[in-house]
């Protein structure tokens, strides 16, 4: 059976040149490491530092995650 993840809104912060970002999360004000969802790269929607995001977040590693919407 597949886990739950825990989605958070965030902010992107710091875009870097291979596909990773800062997020900062509203609810915990903590940092993560994000990256572009399957979805948002093949349909070319551009996540630029300032956007407002929703991360989705493994309940096994809480300093990584993925961006699945602008």
């Amino acid at each position: 059976m597949a886990e739950k993840k825990i989605i958070y809104p965030g902010l992107v912060i710091k875009s870097f040149p291979n596909g990773m970002f800062h997020i900062l999360i509203d609810e915990e004000n903590k940092m993560v490491l994000g990256y572009i969802s399957g979805k948002i790269r093949r349909n070319d929607i551009k996540i630029l530092p300032g956007d407002r995001v929703k991360i989705e977040v493994s309940h096994y590693d809480l300093t990584k995650g993925r961006i699945i919407y602008r």
